[in-house]
């Protein structure tokens, strides 16, 4: 990880620390890990890097009015909500695009794979060097759980999906896609289905009460081809 990456981490973490004594952090449930699931976990190459206090998955009050059992991307602060009943939500801390890669809008959960299969597009082939296709597996970054975002019946190439790299949440470095430590994918893909609205909030419009900024500077161009999965 660079050392600018490090701090804005920290710094973050610091900022906010303070501001959220009232969250409830959830603890993960492993109980509800498959068998496949803790196997491949425990056979992850990548050191388990805490992730920052700010980014935790906690249950917190939400004053947005999606309906229950929907999903709000706040990019710009890097949480993804889980909309619970009664005012509530599960906040997670992910990892997002660079804003010119950024998508917003509102799309469904058009289907969904457990420990899936990478296909980097061509622009992510050109530019990290990496081959055509990535096995499932505990270092495909892609992770453990995917789901894959449809808009008009269409799949906008854009996924809510797992990490190998658990150091960048709360970060923007990826190439557009939506990234979760792989143990909060398994616990969001346990409550979503096919169908589940994904509201994907623009770029400057992110409404977080604990702001977490901190965007970063690298990347390259969303180069998203036929039959390709942005990651």
């Amino acid at each position: 990880m660079s050392l600018k990456v490090t701090f804005g981490i920290l710094a973050a973490g610091l900022m906010l620390s303070g501001c959220m004594q009232a969250t409830t952090y959830e603890a993960t449930n492993t109980s509800t890990f498959k068998p496949h699931d803790k196997e491949l976990l425990a056979k992850s190459s990548f050191v388990q890097t805490p992730v920052a206090e700010p980014f935790r998955r906690a249950i917190v009050e939400y004053h947005r009015k999606e309906v229950p059992g929907s999903i709000v991307v706040d990019s710009d602060n890097h949480y993804l909500y889980y909309v619970l009943n009664d005012g509530k939500a599960i906040r997670y801390g992910i990892t997002v695009g660079e804003e010119a890669m950024a998508w917003s809008g509102i799309a469904k959960v058009g289907s969904m794979t457990e420990w899936p299969a990478w296909h980097p597009t061509p622009g992510e082939i050109s530019r990290l060097g990496v081959p055509t296709f990535v096995a499932p597996g505990p270092d495909n970054p892609m992770g453990s759980r995917a789901m894959y975002l449809y808009s008009g019946g269409k799949d906008t190439l854009f996924r809510i999906h797992g990490t190998n790299q658990p150091e960048y949440i709360g970060a923007s470095i990826s190439s557009g896609c939506i990234r979760m430590t792989n143990v909060d994918a398994i616990d969001l893909y346990n409550r979503v289905k096919i169908g589940t609205v994904v509201v994907v909030l623009e770029p400057k419009h992110g409404d977080s009460p604990y702001n977490s900024q901190m965007a970063l500077q690298g990347g390259g161009g969303n180069n998203t081809g036929a039959g390709a999965t942005a990651y």
